[in-house]
């Protein structure tokens, strides 16, 4: 029998222009100004069409490593993301007396926290959210596919998914259009640099 090693994904809806957020993302606007435009597909997140799929899939995720900033831009979901699986989340500190809710794990450790999300997905995949957690998997050799919503719209300003860092060669896996929506799963190639 051979063990199957999940991936670790990042899902993501960006702007045309590399956006996943708005101007002014905080507390009370996590998606900043006009970032709500990035999720409008997930209307037909229920439905049968390409936009259900890839929402489904998502769900049927094993375990979710997101960066700190939208951890808490999200209200640490309250210790459940979805169906209970375990959450760890990459950070800069840990402070002592902060207790994460529910499965909620904080790790400094990019490796680690990456290998602990594996062996907790079981053979599902690790849903990755957040800018700063897919860069740091992705610098750390981690990260193994980007799943982007591709949303045709110019948000002009915001926070980026990639700014700086080191080429990094990917190859399409998958294209399904939705409804106001290019959904592409890359995979890393680490075969070049």
């Amino acid at each position: 029998m051979t063990h199957v090693i999940p991936p670790i994904r990042l899902y993501m809806s960006m702007s045309l222009d590399g956006f996943i957020a708005g101007p002014d993302d905080r507390p009370g606007q996590e998606l900043g100004r006009g970032g709500g435009r990035l999720f409008d597909w997930l209307d037909g997140r229920m439905g049968p069409g390409p936009d259900g799929q890839v929402f489904r899939e998502a769900l049927a995720t094993g375990a979710v490593i997101s960066g700190r900033r939208t951890f808490e831009l999200a209200g640490r979901w309250q210790g459940d993301h979805h169906d209970g699986v375990p959450i760890h989340v990459l950070t800069h500190h840990i402070d002592p007396g902060d207790e994460p809710p529910g499965s909620a794990r904080f790790f400094t450790d990019v490796t680690a926290c990456a290998t602990e999300a594996r062996a907790a997905a079981g053979e599902r995949a690790v849903m990755v959210h957040g800018a700063g957690a897919a860069q740091a998997l992705l610098a750390a050799g981690q990260l193994d596919e980007l799943e982007i919503h591709l949303v045709p719209v110019l948000l002009g300003d915001g926070r980026r998914l990639f700014g700086t860092g080191t080429r990094t060669e990917l190859e399409l896996m998958r294209r399904l259009d939705g409804n106001g929506v290019t959904h592409l799963r890359y995979r890393v190639r680490r075969d070049v640099r």
